[in-house]
């Protein structure tokens, strides 16, 4: 395996623990997202890191009796060296989302962070 295939991997493995419900409401989201995260979500509110890290554990999606967020078409592109661009879909609770994240590496000690975030709903009547 590659380093930009690890480097690759590494990325959507958190995008997918992202949106595990057992760490959403853990509190371990911190190690995950970058100091400078900003999110833009699918209901159009901005988000910073403080944020995000103070609501995700009781944001729907996070807890195991809830819906759950089902990704698929997860692509990535590595835009620069320490930044990897994904897209993917969501299903949450029936609503689709077209989403995109950046992840960045700032050091090998944090690793691989998620930097921005954006939902965009699909209507219903969208393939």
């Amino acid at each position: 395996m590659t380093q930009e295939s690890a480097d690759v991997n590494e990325a959507i493995a958190g995008e997918l623990r992202l949106m595990d419900p057992e760490f959403r409401s853990s509190g371990e989201a911190a190690r995950l997202l970058d100091p400078e995260f900003v999110e833009v979500g699918a209901s159009g509110r901005r988000y910073t890191y403080e944020e995000m890290i103070a609501e995700l554990p009781s944001k729907p999606g996070s807890t195991a009796a809830g819906p759950r967020y089902e990704p698929s078409a997860i692509t990535a592109v590595r835009l620069a060296p320490h930044l990897i661009h994904l897209t993917f879909e969501t299903v949450f609770n029936g609503n689709r989302a077209r989403r995109s994240s950046l992840w960045r590496k700032t050091n090998e000690e944090t690793g691989w962070r998620m930097y921005y975030h954006q939902g965009t709903p699909v209507p219903s009547d969208l393939a």
